[in-house]
């Protein structure tokens, strides 16, 4: 009995000391960092993603500016879009401005960009038959044949009412006074000077268009995009006889000929009577047509800088106004 009790104890006592000894194995290994391995390799997998992203966004930075560089707005119920501060020759958005679209009246900005380059604004201008290649139910200043009119009046009745009468008196005074050729029938002097406008949109950078009617009336052959409408824009904000005559909202004019005309601006942006009237807006031109929609091209002065936006494809008259208004807030 004795000694089963003395190996029974042996075996207690050995047990006791191997948990013991265990135990003072862990205590000895618990705050070793074996675990710091793994981490620092997790650290460094994450370095070597960062830098290789980082290496990645290099190398396609022209693939992915425009998604980068614009805070991300969508404009829905337009065509295209883009704003632009002309000062620092930044680009603040855009959106499918390379898409091409129908130019409507845009189109009389380049209409009076080309004539400006060849004519000079104190030009006199007879108003003739080419007023018979105006369309029906087209927007108009109301002057008459035999009517003069200086070139810079023209244009006033251009920016303003967006006469299509007067561009098509403008286009066609300016190509018989440059093809020295006064006899040339006025459908002859409508497609010369769209050869000018189309040879200056090309000067100018405008490598997406096309131009065949010198009032933008929807044709299959005539298209631009935004971006060729912007380069347009930026020149045509430079031009004082321009930039006057798109400002005003209402001015009372005494034509070469003695007869007067009170034209209004169909920028309702410059309407004081309007919902989107702004002070700081200063042209430049609307445009609308069926297959163009309600188009905008607009000029802000804020805070010493100036801003174009254009907006084109607008579902509604309201809709070119309001996306507009959006733009400008949101960039300035």
């Amino acid at each position: 009995m004795k000694r089963r009790m003395t190996r029974r104890g042996k075996l207690v006592i050995m047990a006791f000391f191997a948990i013991m000894t265990i135990a003072v194995y862990n205590a000895v290994h618990k705050n070793k960092p074996s675990d710091s391995i793994p981490v620092q390799k997790n650290t460094a997998a994450s370095d070597v993603t960062t830098i290789q992203t980082s290496t990645e966004t290099t190398s396609n930075t022209e693939a992915v500016t425009e998604t980068t560089m614009f805070p991300p707005i969508k404009l829905s119920g337009c065509t295209s879009a883009v704003a632009y501060c002309l000062e620092n020759d930044e680009l603040l958005f855009s959106q499918d401005a390379d898409r091409s679209v129908a130019p409507a009246s845009l189109t009389k900005l380049l209409t009076a960009c080309t004539a400006l380059k060849y004519v000079s604004p104190d030009m006199c201008c007879t108003v003739g038959t080419e007023q018979f290649l105006v369309q029906p139910e087209s927007s108009l200043c109301y002057i008459s044949q035999g009517q003069q009119l200086t070139a810079e009046e023209l244009i006033i009745g251009m920016m303003m009412a967006s006469g299509n009468d007067a561009a098509y008196a403008l286009a066609v005074n300016t190509a018989r006074k440059v093809s020295a050729n006064a006899d040339i029938t006025d459908y002859e002097a409508v497609e010369f000077f769209c050869g000018l406008m189309n040879t200056f949109a090309a000067e100018l950078g405008m490598k997406n268009s096309h131009f065949v009617t010198p009032d933008g009336w929807d044709s299959d052959n005539q298209y631009t995009t935004a971006s060729d409408l912007l380069i347009l824009a930026e020149y045509a904000a430079t031009i004082p006889e321009i930039r006057k005559a798109a400002s005003f909202y209402e001015q009372q004019v005494t034509i070469l000929s003695g007869e007067n005309f009170i034209w209004h601006n169909s920028n309702k942006l410059l309407d004081p009577y309007s919902e989107f009237y702004r002070k700081d807006a200063s042209g430049l031109k609307t445009g609308s047509t069926v297959n163009a929609g309600n188009c905008l091209i607009a000029v802000f002065d804020v805070k010493g800088l100036t801003y174009l936006t254009i907006v084109t494809g607008c579902e509604t008259d309201y809709d070119r106004y309001s996306l507009t208004l959006r733009l400008i807030n949101e960039y300035t």
